[in-house]
Order: C-alpha cells, then structure tokens, then sequence
C-alpha cells in the first residue's frame, strides 16, 4: 500500500493551510502556561547549550505532546524551554535542521509522506527505519508509541447500538450493515484507496451511499451526531468521540496505515538520561490515553501544561 493518499490526509489534518502569522493568536487559544515559552516560536538560532527546545506544530494535540515532552525530561533534570504553536512541519521540520528546536512530537508515517510521498507503509517498525533513512543526518527517531492519530470508520451511539458494534469491532464487521447506513467524509475519500475504494477492496465494504462532509472536522461531527451519516472518516484522537461516544472500528489490515505518535530529536541535543525519558512516554502513551487527554484540553478546557503534568505523574514518570 502506497502513502500518497495518506500524505495529502495527513498534511490537511495535523499541518495544512494555517498561516505563520497565525502562530502567535494560536499560542493564546491553547492555553499553554510554560513560563519558559519563546514569545516568538520562530524565532532562529541555535539551542542554548545545555538547553532541550521542545517545539509543536500549531495544533492543540501537538502543544499538548510538547508539554509532556517537556515536563517528562524537567523531571529528570534537563533544562527545557518551549516553542509552541510553530507552524506547519515545512517550517518545524527546518527549525530542528538548523538546531533552534531539539525536540518536537511527530507522527510517523505522516513524517515519511512528507519525505517521501511514494514510500509503502507496511509496519509501524518500517515506517520508522524508511523516516530514519530519509532524515537529515542530524536528526532521528525515537521509539513510537502505540498512541496514534489517523483516519478511522466511526460509527455514532445509536448505529452502534442497533447493530451491536462496540470498541472492539472490527472493519469486518460492518460488512452486513453496510448496505444500511450512509458514510461521510471529505470528498477526496469517496475515490481513494484508504477511503471507500480500499474499504471494499481489503473489507468488503458497500455502503448505502455517500455525504460529501469535510476532512474530519466540524462537518462530519455534526452529520454523524445527528444521524444525517451513521458512519464517518473521524480522526482516531479526535476529543468528539468522547462526547458523543462514537465507536471507532478497529482497522486490522492497517488500511489507514500509520500515525504514531514518535518523538523527532536532533541526535547532538539530547542527552541519553532524555533519550531515556522520551522512550519511557511512548512507552506508556497509547491512543486511548491520548484521546482522554485531548478532550481535557479541548473539550474540558483545561491547561495542556497541567494536563501533562498530571499524567506523568499518574504514570510515574513526573
């Protein structure tokens, strides 16, 4: 399976289309209180000695990763200053070249669609040794967490209860009452392989028809809510599920491919006591934690700071 589609989903949803000069009003909507924020997240020039910078994309979940990034290196001793709210990976990706940002959360297989667009994603484990081969040299991976953010198949409350679909159903198992329910998503997922083409070709899968929505976002949580789709293209750490306890069907053939939630850091920036903290989080952050950490930032509104120290310090390592 190739990652075109996967690049063009993947850049819309975590980077697409937000403009620079928006990075700083985007710093204040997340609500991150780091005394040690730069005022300006792009500003050049290279780490401090002795310093980690933990940089995020301008996205919620992103500044929210950062934070327990951070926080989880403080506890082990390490000077950590923040840049929050960059901007897209274009520009995050060129801040860790140039050495102003040592540490910054990434997905991978996101990562290697930028890199390489045509690359095949056939295991998590591969996707990190192509991202790794195609990296500047001054940068790397660390270990992935089991903690992913990608396209899923959704279904809401009432769909799931009428066909006894829970969180551990699979794709496979819509095959039946497919033919029953509408699907949304963007327009781009009716004609694409890891969308309604891939869906029948790897599950079998027919569905009524399908609503043109939006890419996972405000379009497709309100069709889904109020039953105008039963089932829909909805990001798998998306806060809505939560709320409207919608039920993710598990994707075992890897359809949607990969989004792990993988530390980038420069090789010369981090210590190995940091290496060590870093792989410890991924360790222990998997996608259920994630979405229930996400949903205090977005839905509850609590500070992304604070949520990432509690967490730490409930999985001991805070």
């Amino acid at each position: 399976m190739t990652s075109t589609a996967q690049s063009s989903r993947s850049r819309t949803r975590h980077h697409g289309a937000a403009a620079v000069a928006l990075a700083a009003a985007a710093a204040l909507l997340t609500g991150c209180s780091s005394g040690d924020t730069s005022d300006n997240p792009l500003d050049g020039g290279k780490a401090e000695a002795g310093t980690v910078v933990v940089g995020s994309n301008n996205f919620a979940e992103s500044t929210l990763l950062a934070d327990i990034y951070g926080e989880a290196l403080r506890a082990k001793g390490l000077k950590v200053t923040y840049k929050h709210n960059i901007g897209s990976r274009e520009t995050t990706y060129g801040l860790m070249k140039n050495g102003s940002v040592t540490v910054l959360p990434e997905y991978n297989g996101s990562l290697l669609a930028y890199l390489d667009p045509k690359a095949e994603q056939t295991s998590a484990d591969a996707v990190n040794e192509a991202v790794k081969a195609k990296l500047d040299k001054q940068l790397t991976l660390l270990e992935s967490s089991p903690a992913e953010n990608k396209d899923s198949v959704s279904v809401n409350a009432a769909t799931a209860k009428k066909h006894g679909l829970t969180a551990q159903s699979t794709l496979a198992d819509l095959k039946d009452v497919a033919p029953e329910l509408v699907i949304g998503g963007s327009p781009e997922f009716q004609t694409r392989q890891q969308g309604l083409k891939g869906l029948e070709a790897v599950y079998g899968l027919k569905f009524k028809t399908f609503k043109a929505l939006d890419a996972g976002g405000p379009l497709t949580q309100a069709a889904l809510t109020q039953n105008e789709v039963q089932a829909a293209d909805v990001f798998t750490t998306d806060p809505t599920i939560v709320k409207e306890k919608f039920v993710v069907l598990k994707d075992p053939e890897n359809l949607f491919g990969f989004a792990n939630v993988t530390p980038l850091v420069r090789k010369d920036g981090l210590p190995q006591e940091g290496v060590e903290a870093l792989n410890a989080v991924s360790a222990k952050l998997d996608t259920k934690t994630l979405l229930d950490l996400d949903a205090q930032v977005q839905l509850e509104k609590k500070d992304p700071l604070d949520v990432a120290k509690a967490w730490l310090k409930s999985a001991g390592l805070g």
